[in-house]
């Protein structure tokens, strides 16, 4: 019997090169893509932490592992504040929204198609 090779394969690490882009599939080092590489290569799955350290007892909503960049966080990030109301920012990849909007902010992802966990206390 022979073995097939799988073509359809969704590599992202090798023991011999480490991580590889998702889209091209070379080290992430000597990845062709450019600006269309996605800025977050994680598993798929975005995370809503609250946070309060450093920031005088007040809470902050944190969306971790979103698989965009530049205008693409900017323009969700707009959407996202703009639907619960308040203030927030874009630091690392990380889009910050005031207070504990967590439960809001899972019902409007998953509306927009990503698969949303609550982390964090």
């Amino acid at each position: 019997m022979s073995k097939q090779k799988n073509t359809d394969s969704r590599l992202v690490y090798s023991t011999d090169e480490g991580r590889l882009c998702p889209q091209c599939l070379r080290t992430v080092t000597s990845c062709v893509c450019g600006k269309d590489r996605p800025s977050v290569t994680g598993d798929g799955i975005v995370r809503l932490h609250r946070e309060t350290k450093g920031r005088g007892g007040k809470a902050v909503t944190l969306v971790k592992g979103l698989p965009l960049s530049g205008d693409e966080l900017k323009s969700l990030s707009t959407q996202l504040k703009r639907k619960c109301g308040v203030g927030g920012a874009i630091k690392d990849n990380t889009i910050e929204i005031q207070g504990d909007q967590r439960e809001l902010l899972k019902e409007e992802l998953e509306k927009l198609g990503y698969t949303v966990k609550i982390a964090g206390g």
